[in-house]
């Protein structure tokens, strides 16, 4: 398995660890942004990357029956997660601002799923997964990312266990909450929920 600084060490040399003022897609501000597109450019490089993640994977979670990865940050995480588990991997996308199964993909009543992605910050887009296996009458087993860069303040998923391959502090401040310095800089939004 990669260490965090090897991993970290990647996520530079792919220009993935982004420095200034960024609007995040769960609305918070903060002044790191993780654009993991930037590594999956880069295949051989995020190939390792995913071949430590779905070796922590299998450490935690002994039976898996689905991945689900909500899009588009997901897809390619999940695809390649699933490929070296030899696992089943579905993604789901938003239709009127909603998650939503389509192209023919369904989750099997009582069907063990993993939800895989590339970034977690709050958890909003894996609580949208959820309720797919919820009304699907599945069984949520846990959560896997690239990179956690959740804290005990603003995660909202609770009760399942999340592996990821990097853990990174990132401050997230509310709109009304923007320190000064932060104030200054000009604000991107690279998520690709405002796309």
């Amino acid at each position: 398995m990669l260490s965090s600084k090897e991993s970290l060490k990647v996520l530079r040399k792919t220009n993935a660890l982004l420095e200034g003022h960024f609007v995040l897609s769960s609305g918070l501000h903060s002044d790191r942004y993780i654009q993991c597109a930037k590594l999956l450019s880069f295949p051989k490089l995020s190939q390792k990357i995913c071949h430590s993640l779905s070796r922590r994977i299998k450490k935690k979670f002994k039976q898996i029956d689905l991945i689900l990865s909500p899009a588009v940050g997901g897809i390619v995480i999940g695809y390649e997660i699933g490929k070296i588990l030899n696992k089943e991997t579905i993604f789901c996308e938003r239709v009127n601002k909603k998650f939503t199964l389509r192209r023919g993909f369904q989750i099997k009543k009582n069907a063990k799923v993993l939800i895989v992605e590339d970034v977690i910050t709050t958890g909003k887009s894996s609580l949208e997964c959820v309720s797919l296996i919820k009304k699907a009458k599945a069984k949520l087993i846990g959560f896997a990312c690239i990179i956690d860069r959740s804290n005990k303040s603003n995660l909202k998923i609770k009760n399942k266990p999340l592996v990821s391959q990097l853990k990174i502090e990132a401050k997230t401040f509310k709109k009304n909450k923007i320190p000064a310095y932060l104030k200054e800089i000009p604000i991107s939004s690279p998520g690709s929920r405002r796309i």
